[in-house]
């Protein structure tokens, strides 16, 4: 993907000055670190677009959409240029779920929604095989003592919306556009060829049948096995337990190339939280995840920012520090703090393990798939774009909402194999063509050895 440079900061005073000092020697970080702190424009800029799934077209197409990630798609899609005659191979494919309604919750949420979460237009189907095909709805009593804390309206916490379907379906048409209509690689949707799984939430499921009725229409009436692991060790989100992956990030987040962004931004975090009532709070003081998330979810939907009951909001200018402030803090624990590809080798080598043995089954001729297709969540995103190297040229962003990486195999004429990485829709540079052993050993060197991942996290 195409980042964008981001622009000169004005003089700044003493204390950010010396931030800014200390943060331009930490690689790959100064751009995003400076935006922390430095004004920030419209919610749908150069910079990114927060405020719908639809990029505007006085925009390049690959511009960085928080709300629906570009992706692969025909108009865009090149193959390998100096390889005219390789054949499209083997795909493994792994997405980010599509919008929802926010993960998190304020004190006092029912109070700072000005507009409700409507839900009833997507139904949310849940039933056993061989019972009666129920859906469920969600319903707020006005009567209810804890009201105050939820939202009026008819979606639950981290919900899918209707809108979060039906980008997924695009992205399904999409991608069926590319790798079947443009290159005949994929025939039809069917589960010979085409290995699904997803993390435990509900939302992936619904996004990787959204993604299968946008490839197939027909799709809507048939049913097709979704795998995943159990909850506890699943390596999708990843949810296994890892103390020394958890040591890890606890130190680097105690130095001041971690601390000094909160400090900088103290002003910004006590007007948060005087309007959103978020004071005290440890799991709101951290780190700006919370507020990124609840604000996003927001914008990207059409709602407005928070207001409280005294008329104060949230303004845009804000939210934008927001963004960019959690664009710095993905990007420095997981691609560029020290010992930050340690911390991710430990958390996120099992998924790395599952790739890699993918590739070596498909190597030694016993793949029986010929797509592999994943549908989980920012934090495996981030973590596998950081794995796969593709932060190392520049810094990484919050991965957005349908964020995408493609892992390709073509074969040339005299049957060698060569992987290429889209990373939303793009080739990554120097990452476009290499042996597929070469890529196989850059997979099995993000797996932590030689004791097991089990042993070496301290979880036994």
């Amino acid at each position: 993907m195409a980042y964008q440079v981001l622009p000169r900061l004005p003089p700044l005073p003493a204390m950010v000055n010396a931030l800014w000092k200390r943060l331009l020697q930490i690689p790959l970080l100064c751009i995003l670190a400076g935006l922390t702190t430095g004004d920030t424009g419209p919610l749908a800029s150069t910079n990114g677009v927060y405020d719908s799934s639809t990029t505007p077209n006085t925009l390049p197409w690959n511009t960085y959409n928080y709300c629906n990630a570009p992706h692969v798609n025909a108009k865009h899609y090149l193959r390998p240029s100096d390889h005219p005659d390789a054949n499209l191979v083997y795909i493994n494919a792994v997405i980010r779920h599509h919008k929802r309604t926010p993960d998190n919750l304020y004190p006092r949420e029912n109070e700072l929604n000005a507009i409700h979460w409507d839900c009833t237009d997507f139904k949310q189907y849940s039933y056993g095989g061989g019972g009666a095909h129920i859906f469920h709805e969600t319903a707020s009593p006005p009567w209810h003592p804890f009201l105050s804390q939820i939202w009026n309206g008819t979606c639950d916490e981290g919900q899918l919306t209707k809108g979060g379907l039906e980008d997924a379906i695009q992205h399904g048409q999409d991608f069926w556009a590319v790798y079947h209509h443009a290159l005949r690689f994929l025939t039809s949707v069917n589960e010979r060829d085409i290995f699904v799984r997803t993390s435990t939430e509900t939302r992936t499921f619904e996004v990787a049948s959204g993604m299968l009725v946008g490839m197939d229409p027909g799709m809507s009436t048939k049913t097709f096995p979704v795998t995943t692991q159990p909850s506890p060790i699943d390596s999708i989100p990843p949810s296994y337990p890892c103390p020394k992956a958890d040591a890890i990030r606890t130190a680097f987040q105690s130095i001041p190339a971690w601390t000094d962004h909160l400090y900088a931004n103290a002003e910004l975090k006590a007007r948060l939280d005087a309007t959103l009532g978020t004071t005290g709070l440890a799991a709101w003081a951290s780190w700006y995840d919370h507020f990124f998330d609840t604000f996003s979810s927001r914008t990207c939907h059409g709602h407005p920012l928070p207001c409280n009951s005294t008329g104060a909001c949230v303004s845009e200018a804000d939210a934008a520090k927001v963004f960019a402030i959690g664009d710095f803090e993905y990007n420095y624990i997981w691609n560029a703090a020290e010992n930050a590809t340690r911390y991710s080798q430990l958390d996120f080598g099992v998924f790395m393990l599952e790739l890699a043995q993918n590739f070596k089954l498909f190597r030694s001729g016993h793949e029986p798939y010929k797509l592999r297709f994943y549908v989980g969540h920012d934090g495996t995103m981030i973590r596998l774009a950081a794995l796969l190297g593709i932060g190392k040229r520049e810094p990484l962003r919050w991965p957005a909402l349908g964020s995408e990486i493609v892992m390709e195999v073509w074969e040339s004429k005299n049957k060698e194999r060569f992987v290429r990485i889209l990373h939303e829709g793009t080739p990554i540079q120097g990452l476009e063509w290499r042996s597929l052993d070469d890529f196989i050993a850059a997979l099995d060197a993000q797996v932590p050895g030689p004791e097991s991942i089990l042993v070496q996290c301290g979880s036994n």
